[in-house]
């Protein structure tokens, strides 16, 4: 597999009501296609190879007897090519007709899974001509000059990539225990169903539900294609959907009611789906314990690969990637928003409450961060039903202040209605230089950290004076790069944006302005002026300010880094192949010579600054990445980069 990648296919072909010689050719140029695409697995709908709506005519022998020569026909079309396909027919055995899923690779037939679930509808039902698997005694049966086995054990597969994946038949998912329930729990990573449902008002938009859900619950891709155009519309129509799933999420979805044929392809991320194992592992173990019984059986053996093997992913890349993927859907935008800042509030009323504290203390700076977590606070004291003038911002103006956000600040302050102090850092600072013998003109670490940390003693003094807390303005991307002053203001009482990224305070700031008008272009200039810590002067000769992202890299791309690394524990060279193809045509490009060199920073300074997190005051987390290290991320603050640095400098 490519990047721990496996390209996969579901198709929607033509199809003639009866006709398996027609069906079958028509199933060929889907395969040629998944072929060019590199695709390792392909899916074709229920009783595919005669249509799925034949009715009494399944009883014929003569369309049993065609839709086996259409199977041989198949086997024999697939020599030589890498894809698995699996497809659909009717298969009589022991006097019983089956409604069966075939898989054949490279001129073999792999194996043959038979529907279970049977369900009645009032335009029909599969009982009426189908048996359920439930009732196969086990037997070897000759298909299309095959010997295969005929069992209701649970059957996995692999593909010649070596993904595992089983099969279950439309109806089984709609069961209340489906088949590929037991078959992940078996070690399934993709589950494929052939289906034939017909459409109702309704039940597509259910169906994506169900589908979607299953995925995330057995935490695995799932592919699944619809019978379409061709089939019998004597009472129902079939619209033809195909969908895959992975972990919950649509990767690719064909169009319905379609008059030609359609093939979508997707690449599903088998580390992904085995790293959100890892964590449910003993319920796996635990709940399935016919292993035994279980049947394995490899599509492609490796010594009959060859050159089947398909071409690597390229350009032609079959994944959305977000190139920001901590940021929600335009759709999902306010209610995310909403969500979060109601975490952060709740888990600091919460604390105000159990230590018996009405007033806050917060250092307003007049950037992003300050600003979201004095809009936090705000609205917290709002909930609790305190005066907002127990909450006491402070701007501390230093050597590299400058006009626009000290006045941002001071204007902020002023609109929330709260207690408003200005603290200049200046004096203090050149009279700390002055102690420790340092010169004011070398500004160097000790030159910024000295104002962070004055600030935050300032803060932490107010604080005890008025019997109130800190609270913590810096964000989880900070921490991940270590980009705060130990014990500066790296320390709180209790830091509210700990689990926010950066990429995501700009949205929560701007979501506030489009529900308070009257903030809004206040907001929207903090939001546009440059990340900034402001600890140096202007630049005499550019006349530019600090700028964080010119010392640390861009945020979005941290974020993405973090992301990958910490939601799924990707290695460098597989978030360095991800990020290029997401920022690609992003709104921010950034070619794979940039990528590698922040990537590069990246590790280096995540692992570096484990210390600054190892001792994080308490904070409420919002997501799925969180750098707590009281459950939420354990490391070593002595961990070293060595495996990863090497990784990158190869990229």
């Amino acid at each position: 597999m490519d990047y721990g990648m496996i390209r996969v296919a579901a198709a929607i072909p033509s199809v003639r009501v009866a006709d398996p010689q027609y069906n079958v050719e028509h199933l060929f140029p889907h395969i040629a296609e998944a072929c060019q695409q590199g695709a390792s697995l392909l899916l074709f709908p229920e009783l595919c190879l005669t249509g799925c709506s034949c009715q009494d005519v399944f009883r014929q022998q003569l369309l049993l007897s065609a839709a086996e020569n259409a199977l041989a026909y198949l086997i024999d079309h697939s020599r030589g090519k890498a894809v698995t396909i699996v497809v659909g027919l009717p298969v009589c055995a022991d006097n019983r007709l089956y409604d069966v899923a075939a898989v054949v690779t490279n001129g073999h037939l792999d194996g043959i899974v038979a529907k279970k679930h049977l369900f009645n509808h009032n335009e029909g039902g599969g009982s009426r001509w189908f048996a359920s698997s439930r009732d196969i005694s086990e037997q070897m049966l000759t298909l299309a000059g095959h010997e295969v086995l005929l069992t209701q054990r649970p059957q996995l597969f692999k593909t010649i990539n070596g993904v595992r994946f089983g099969i279950e038949i439309d109806t089984d998912v709609w069961s209340g225990n489906p088949p590929s329930s037991r078959l992940c729990g078996l070690g399934a990573d993709i589950i494929v169903c052939s289906a034939a449902g017909n459409e109702q008002v309704e039940r597509y938009r259910y169906l994506k539900t169900l589908l979607s859900q299953q995925s995330a619950r057995t935490n695995a891709a799932y592919v699944y294609a619809g019978c379409g155009y061709g089939e019998s519309t004597q009472d129902v129509v079939y619209g033809g959907g195909a969908m895959v799933f992975e972990n919950g999420q649509l990767m690719a979805e064909a169009k319905r009611f379609q008059l030609t044929p359609q093939t979508v392809m997707a690449d599903i991320d088998i580390d992904l789906l085995h790293h959100e194992r890892i964590w449910r592992k003993e319920e796996r173990v635990a709940q399935y314990k016919d292993a035994d019984t279980l049947i394995v059986k490899d599509c492609l053996t490796p010594s009959s690969a060859g050159d089947l093997l398909p071409s690597p992913l390229t350009l032609s890349f079959r994944r959305p990637i977000s190139p920001t993927p901590f940021i929600p859907k335009e759709e999902e935008m306010t209610e995310t928003c909403e969500d979060v800042l109601h975490i952060q509030a709740l888990g600091l009323a919460h604390r105000l409450q159990h230590i018996n504290c009405r007033t806050a203390v917060i250092g307003i700076s007049g950037g992003l961060d300050s600003t979201l977590a004095l809009l936090v606070t705000v609205r917290t004291f709002d909930m609790l039903h305190y005066d907002r003038k127990n909450i006491i911002g402070i701007t501390m103006p230093g050597f590299g202040t400058s006009g626009r956000t000290y006045n941002n600040a001071l204007k902020l302050m002023e609109a929330l209605g709260i207690t408003v102090r200005e603290i200049s850092i200046a004096k203090a600072v050149e009279q700390h230089f002055a102690d420790i013998g340092h010169d004011i003109a070398n500004r160097d670490t000790t030159y910024e950290n000295a104002q962070a940390r004055e600030r935050t003693q300032i803060l932490m003094d107010i604080a005890n004076d008025v019997n109130g807390i800190v609270i913590g303005t810096g964000d989880m991307s900070e921490l991940a790069l270590g980009w705060a002053t130990y014990n500066g203001d790296h320390m709180s009482m209790y830091g509210v944006n700990a689990g926010v990224p950066k990429t995501l305070v700009r949205h929560l700031v701007k979501h506030v302005g489009t529900q308070q008008a009257e903030l809004q272009p206040l907001l929207a200039d903090i939001v546009d002026t440059p990340i900034s810590p402001e600890l140096l002067p202007e630049d005499e000769a550019t006349g530019k300010g600090q700028q964080t992202e010119d010392l640390v890299g861009p945020y979005e791309l941290h974020d993405f880094f973090l992301y990958y690394t910490l939601r799924y524990g990707f290695s460098p060279r597989k978030v360095f192949f991800m990020a290029c193809h997401a920022f690609e045509k992003a709104p921010h490009a950034y070619d794979e010579k940039t990528i590698k060199h922040w990537i590069s920073v990246f590790y280096r300074r995540f692992f570096s600054q484990q210390f600054k997190r190892s001792c994080l005051p308490d904070g409420p987390r919002v997501g799925t990445v969180c750098l707590s290290p009281r459950g939420a991320w354990c490391m070593p603050s002595d961990a070293t980069v060595a495996l990863w640095k090497q990784e990158c400098e190869g990229l």
